[in-house]
């Protein structure tokens, strides 16, 4: 890109939130529409339910922490004018004050925004911009995982999981949490977007045995295979998932694909047949030496063997074992290091396939990074407590990864925006100062005119 070409991009992006709402509308023309749609739980109303539900979803937009904040920040008149202006409805005073909001969120029905994210979820996919995402040509990668949300010294609410620590000594505590499990689904170039949210626990406080990860895996499958019965899926997971119940849910009644991280230690038999069967020489292999460079680590050399047995049997499930053994060395240090992964998948593994078999296998780290890292420590916080009512939390949750795919969606389909190498605190930080800028009528016409947005992948 020359000089003049950045200056032009610089220029556009002075108006980072007309750029936004330009994606946003291109990608969902009917969103307005699927707001106002929305069970409102309220009789009598100031503000409509669009308006609180984009207030929250720009709160995240602009990387702002607590409601408060949001009430001081968006009490500018321009902030107001923009976002009745982008609703198509009548200005207000003021955009709705915290306590409006989650006092409203507090008697939302969670059901009410999981059916707008599927809305979302089901343009992108009909959009057929992201075919080149998924596994083998043919399967979109979901990923499971869980993780925690809020802590507490003291019960919360009915539903807190509980856990004593440093039980018998001097020194013991029940602490009270809550944790989520999320599906996520990758859809190419680090865009790794919620396709499903199952929350993690209790039904009352008189339970014996907390909720658990398996269980809402479970429930959260179960669901996903009602709202997308025919998308074809494979199921990435830690080891946690090698498992019985897990194969009977996802290839026996989901018609779905796995590859799951395994260790020998949850199913002992496989590893057993896996050894015996490679010692005869009888395993599939592949070797290939691969060349980076790093800005720190200088050039590294990476030697990769791999080797598969295909078609054990585990309780009438026929699986392929794949190990993966990855030797570095790094000319700066000297050293080399070895690594080990190994999978388990019921699709076949040949030569000519197994390499993007380990390339996704270890990109399950993405869900840590592209999802919960970055909504927890750099983007989000969705750890903050925004509401103290255990209803209205939920909802915060699901706003904030209905946000999430919306930034991402803008964050990756900017033209010009990776050139100019801005940081994700940045790009939200840019949004907030142009939020609180007047649009223009250049600007409305900007966001009505098409031919902006290029694909991902």
């Amino acid at each position: 890109m020359t000089r003049s070409e950045r200056r032009r991009e610089q220029k556009k992006y002075e108006k980072d939130f007309a750029a936004f709402c330009k994606i946003t509308k291109q990608y969902f023309p009917e969103l307005i529409q699927w707001l106002q749609e929305l069970k409102d739980p309220r009789k009598l109303w100031t503000y409509e339910i669009e308006v609180i539900l984009m207030t929250v979803i720009m709160k995240n937009i602009c990387n702002i922490h607590s409601m408060q904040k949001m009430t001081d920040e968006f009490l500018k008149e321009e902030c107001v004018e923009n976002l009745c202006r982008i609703l198509n409805i009548e200005t207000h005073e003021f955009l709705p004050h915290y306590v409006t909001i989650n006092e409203f969120l507090s008697k939302m029905e969670v059901s009410e925004l999981e059916c707008l994210r599927k809305k979302i979820i089901r343009a992108l996919l009909r959009r057929r911009k992201f075919e080149n995402a998924k596994f083998l040509g043919k399967y979109w990668m979901v990923i499971f995982d869980a993780t925690g949300l809020f802590h507490f010294s003291e019960r919360h609410c009915p539903h807190c999981l509980k856990k004593v620590l440093n039980k018998g000594t001097k020194e013991e505590k029940e602490i009270y949490y809550h944790h989520v499990l999320e599906a996520k689904l990758v859809l190419g170039d680090g865009l790794v977007i919620s396709i499903g949210t199952e929350f993690i626990e209790n039904e009352d406080e008189n339970v014996s045995k907390n909720d658990c990860e398996t269980k809402a895996f479970k429930r959260l499958s179960e669901r996903l295979k009602k709202e997308y019965p025919r998308l074809p899926v494979c199921v990435l997971a830690d080891s946690l998932y090698a498992s019985e119940p897990v194969f009977e849910r996802c290839l026996k009644q989901n018609q779905w694909h796995i590859l799951l991280r395994y260790k020998e230690g949850s199913i002992p038999s496989i590893a057993e047949e896996y050894r015996s069967i490679a010692e005869m020489g009888e395993a599939g292999e592949l070797d290939r030496e691969i060349a980076r460079e790093y800005p720190r680590k200088g050039k590294v050399k990476e030697t990769h063997h791999m080797e598969w047995v295909p078609e054990i049997d585990y309780r009438g499930y026929k699986l392929t074992l794949l190990a993966l053994e990855i030797e570095v060395y790094s000319e700066k240090t000297g050293r080399t290091e070895t690594k080990m992964f190994q999978w388990l998948t019921n699709l076949r593994v040949t030569g000519k396939n197994a390499g993007e078999f380990a390339r996704v296998g270890r990109g399950r780290w993405q869900i840590e990074n592209e999802g919960f890292n970055i909504q927890k420590n750099i983007r989000y916080d969705i750890q903050h407590v925004n509401s103290e009512n255990y209803n209205a939390m939920k909802c915060h949750y699901l706003l904030t990864q209905i946000a999430d795919i919306l930034l991402q969606l803008y964050e990756k389909g900017s033209p010009g925006l990776r050139e100019a190498k801005r940081t994700i605190k940045n790009i939200s930080s840019d949004l907030l100062k142009s939020f609180g800028k007047k649009l223009s009528s250049e600007d409305i016409l900007f966001i009505e005119t098409h031919g902006y947005v290029k694909a991902v992948v």
